[in-house]
């Protein structure tokens, strides 16, 4: 595999900047927000902004692929905003920033399991360290709670971090492998498209968001994190994203982890966020299973 162009590295630093963002927007987006509003809008806005491109790609694609645009919207997006919102209810935004590295580990575990990519001793190594280092930090650094929109924390929560990770993992590989050939905006406009109307109508007739809007003070301003939230790191960055993955590899995009977590402990301690040494071993040994990923052969 040649190296990365210098544009491929751009897009790498970009979408590093926009995703360790996102973690701060969620927690903002929380106070007044329950975790269902909060993934639900901000599906529906992203797929919104794209609705227009989606109308103009779908006539293009085959229908054959329908199911893995689902598939790859299902597990990448859809499922993530929730599970992401729900576990900051109980974990400080930038330990979830964190835990966002698994991604990489789960990429390579997929592609290797189910897409026959090379899996050696350094890359099982470096998986395990990933996951070693979420034990630490979680299980001996603990949630840092009081810096949650609850004001309380629970650990576990970081559990859903991880089962959304696993869904990045498999999309990643969904469309590097079986969307191959289609432009990044048709990817992920036609993906927000089909998982888009769902959420739209869970947000409007299943939630309390349209009176919280209408009757909350500070409802407006959480509305517009969220709003900020899916524009950037939803329908801009997925862009970004997917045409990353066309131009490199999968464990090359997914390695916008290596800055994500630094951006988001960043965006934390802004905000009056405190880590303790446990969170900052975990990190590194998290870390360093990615480096060693990356650098196996």
């Amino acid at each position: 595999m040649p190296l990365p162009s210098a544009g491929a590295w751009g897009l790498l630093a970009l979408l590093s900047l926009i995703w360790g963002t996102s973690f701060i927007l969620m927690k903002k987006g929380l106070l007044v927000f329950s975790a269902l509003e909060l993934g639900a809008t901000r599906v529906s806005v992203a797929a919104l902004l794209l609705l227009p491109f989606a109308w103009r790609e779908l006539p293009r694609v085959d229908r054959s692929r329908l199911k893995w645009l689902a598939l790859s919207g299902t597990v990448g997006t859809l499922l993530p905003a929730f599970l992401f919102a729900y576990a900051e209810t109980r974990l400080a935004s930038g330990l979830a920033g964190v835990l966002n590295a698994l991604t990489v580990v789960f990429a390579l575990l997929i592609g290797a399991g189910l897409f026959g990519q090379p899996l050696g001793i350094r890359r099982v190594l470096g998986c395990a360290l990933g996951l070693a280092g979420t034990v630490v930090m979680l299980l001996l650094g603990g949630s840092g709670g009081d810096a949650t929109p609850a004001g309380m924390g629970n650990a576990w929560y970081g559990l859903f971090i991880v089962a959304a990770t696993l869904g990045y993992g498999l999309s990643v590989n969904v469309i590097k492998h079986r969307l191959t050939g289609l432009m990044p905006v048709a990817v992920t406009s036609l993906l927000l498209l089909l998982i888009g109307g769902p959420a739209l109508a869970f947000l409007l007739l299943g939630t309390g968001f349209v009176h919280k809007l209408a009757t909350v003070p500070g409802a407006w301003a959480a509305f517009g994190y969220i709003a900020l939230l899916a524009t950037l790191s939803t329908a801009v960055a997925m862009v970004l994203f997917n045409r990353l993955i066309q131009q490199s590899s999968t464990l090359f995009a997914a390695s916008s982890t290596y800055l994500i977590p630094v951006v988001a402990l960043a965006w934390g301690a802004l905000d009056g966020e405190t880590f303790n040494g446990w969170h900052g071993a975990g990190l590194l040994v998290i870390l360093a299973g990615v480096v060693l990923i990356h650098r196996a052969r």
